[in-house]
């Protein structure tokens, strides 16, 4: 069984309480008891918490054991969650590695007893258990316990078969021993981190790629790196001591007792860039003052080789600017948009076009259509989101200045690292001129094809037509033709003649004849056309609006096919002002701009449902009887024969719609029939 020597903790204090009742009790002991002073004053001395571990230990159960006389002392230490024999003096030193981390599991669970003393002393059996204490030949054990300052279990100290029971005095050695012990070990512990933290300092200080120097203020080297000292040649310890000013660093001349890199010594930082050997270098300097003494200063300058990023950054500005110059140049408006259709980017080109920055970014892009065409892009937008690219969908986009232009719209995704869609790229390209073009084109080729077929059929039906006309006045000169016959061979000769000014009509739109080429006014030519529907004006109520341009210039054509254009388009808004309940007006204008002249014919009417077939033929809006629908696809021809342009629009405001008649100014129609004749 094991008996309970002492109670007190090893800490400082109770080792200085027990030296002092050492002196109270030296009386009771013999001579011997100066030697063992000795010796535990030599012993303390040995501790050097500097020694190391290992040393440490071997050191201490080596003294122990000479001290008190024991067999073997044995050293236990707690690193962590485990344990191990830290030392072993004596025969047990030749433990095997098995035995020594049993016994130390063992010596861990006395120590941890609850309410265990700093000694504790019993039989090797009692203690270890019958087969190890068999195993090891141990008879009788004491267990000193080793505690820190906070209270924690450093370890335990075993001293085997002593031989003797410990004096009182041999007791609170032991104990002002332990208390010693335990606060060195702390201290052993405490430097070997240091000593760690020293050890991965140097070696993370070695492993930075950068240059590294530290110097004194005398320029006087205290530390550089491994990485430039291999590129000095040297040994980091051979250039400690040396003269930075000396050492040409980076190509710099030697000035002795200068830093080539302390370009203002009272800043506390500095950085700037040095080129050398085609290199360049951004060089960063920290100034360290001691708190106390100047002479502590010390300055560390970093050199860090920033060539390689220099010129990433030049090739990543040159790029970027490439690409940005190619976006910001073409003819294309491009957006980048979210997930959301939310507008995140918009090209130089979307600002040209009018459109300013707030009206774009952070907002749907389907708000530049009207809400009728939305839903044809938002569908595509869905579709690209889902990995479809779209290309060329014409759909009309509303400019800024609230017209609308037919655009070209080509979609694509935009995916990200992991291959997923985070964007939609969206390519948007003004095809309205085109389109107007190809609607003209298509326009000019259907009605070539009709004038042909139409041109056909006319001189069939004009033989026959003929025929019936003549024979028709023939009956009615006939006398002997009773007078209710000859009242119906009027219709017939009435309708006959209504369809021979079909026929020519017809005849007219197919043949295009020529116009008779002079200059003239058109001013002139409107008010002597309006002089023709003046009466039907006058009489129902139609108010007539002239703002003519005094100094139109003259146009190169045939007054009459003129005159016959801007009546037909009289006799139109006529027509449809006749339809609507309320006072008819119809402005006429004249203007010129740059080479052209223009002629407006604006009225207050229903306006036309399908503007862009109007010039169709046999295309009327007109009750069935009172058109043929070839009038204004004759006045497209004659226009187009005098090297103009007719269009026509409906009025923004909703009331009516406006006919455009823009034709050359005289010079420039001179000069298109000189190449025309070239031709």
């Amino acid at each position: 069984m094991f008996a309970c020597i002492g109670e007190a903790r090893a800490s400082p204090q109770s080792s200085m309480r027990a030296l002092r009742r050492i002196q109270a009790v030296r009386t009771h002991l013999d001579g011997s008891f100066e030697s063992l002073l000795a010796q535990f004053s030599a012993t303390t001395l040995e501790l050097d918490p500097s020694l190391g571990a290992a040393e440490f230990g071997r050191t201490l159960t080596g003294r122990v054991a000479e001290m008190l006389g024991a067999r073997a002392v044995a050293l236990s230490l707690c690193r962590g969650c485990e344990w191990e024999i830290a030392a072993l003096s004596g025969p047990a030193h030749r433990w095997e590695k098995a035995a020594q981390q049993r016994l130390a599991e063992v010596l861990a669970e006395q120590a941890t007893v609850p309410g265990g003393a700093v000694l504790r002393s019993g039989t090797a059996s009692s203690l270890l258990g019958r087969d190890l204490a068999e195993a090891l030949g141990w008879r009788e054990l004491v267990l000193v316990r080793l505690t820190g300052t906070d209270g924690a279990l450093l370890g335990v100290l075993c001293l085997v078969d002593l031989g003797r029971n410990l004096s009182v005095a041999e007791q609170q050695l032991l104990e002002a021993l332990a208390g010693h012990v335990s606060v060195a070990l702390e201290n052993v512990r405490l430097f070997a981190r240091i000593e760690r933290s020293r050890k991965q300092w140097v070696e993370d200080f070695d492993a930075i790629s950068d240059l590294i120097v530290v110097h004194d203020r005398n320029a006087r080297v205290l530390r550089l790196n491994r990485a430039l000292a291999d590129l000095l040649g040297v040994r980091p310890i051979e250039a400690v001591g040396s003269d930075i000013g000396k050492m040409e660093l980076l190509g710099f001349p030697a000035e002795p007792g200068l830093c080539p890199f302390c370009r203002n010594r009272s800043a506390a930082r500095e950085e700037f860039t040095y080129l050398a050997g085609g290199r360049t270098y951004l060089i960063s300097s920290s100034r360290l003052h001691a708190a106390e003494e100047e002479e502590d200063a010390r300055t560390v300058h970093v050199l860090k080789d920033i060539t390689d990023r220099r010129e990433a950054e030049r090739r990543y500005r040159r790029e970027r600017d490439f690409n940005r110059n190619i976006l910001d140049n073409t003819q294309s408006m491009i957006l980048v948009l979210d997930t959301a259709g939310l507008i995140s980017y918009a090209n130089r080109r979307c600002y040209e076009s009018g459109y300013q920055e707030q009206d774009l970014l952070g907002h749907p892009l389907i708000e530049l259509l009207a809400p009728a065409r939305r839903p044809i892009l938002a569908a595509a937008l869905d579709r690209t989101l889902q990995g479809i690219a779209i290309d060329n969908l014409e759909i009309p986009v509303l400019r800024r200045n609230g017209t609308a232009g037919q655009f070209s719209i080509s979609l694509s995704p935009m995916r990200d690292e992991q291959g997923e869609i985070n964007s939609v790229v969206a390519v948007m390209t003004d095809v309205t001129d085109a389109a107007g073009l190809h609607a003209t084109l298509m326009r000019t080729e259907k009605m070539a094809a009709l004038g042909q077929l139409v041109s056909g059929v006319a001189h069939e039906v004009n033989n026959p037509l003929a025929a019936i006309v003549g024979f028709t006045d023939l009956l009615l000169e006939n006398p002997e033709i009773p007078e209710d016959a000859k009242t119906e061979l009027r219709v017939i000769l009435q309708e006959a003649q209504r369809t021979r000014r079909i026929v020519q009509n017809l005849l007219s739109f197919a043949r295009q004849m020529p116009a008779q080429r002079e200059p003239v006014r058109l001013n002139s030519i409107l008010q002597q056309t309006l002089k023709l529907r003046a009466y039907d004006f006058v009489n129902h109520g139609i108010d007539i609006a002239e703002h003519y341009d005094d100094d139109l210039p003259l146009t190169i054509g045939d007054s009459h096919q003129l005159q016959q254009v801007f009546l037909n388009i009289l006799n139109n808004a006529y027509d449809a002002i006749q339809d609507v309940r309320r006072p008819g007006k119809i402005e006429i204008a004249t203007s010129h701009r740059d080479t052209l002249v223009e002629i407006s014919f604006r009225d207050n009417g229903p306006g036309i449902s399908h503007p862009e077939r109007i010039f169709d033929p046999f295309y009327t809006t007109k009750e069935v009887g009172k058109g043929t629908g070839l009038g204004l696809s004759i006045c497209y021809g004659i226009v187009r024969a005098h090297r103009g342009e007719i269009v026509v629009q409906n009025n923004p405001d909703g009331v009516g719609c406006t006919f455009f008649v823009r034709l050359p100014a005289a010079p420039q129609v001179a000069e298109l029939m000189a190449a025309e004749s070239a031709l």
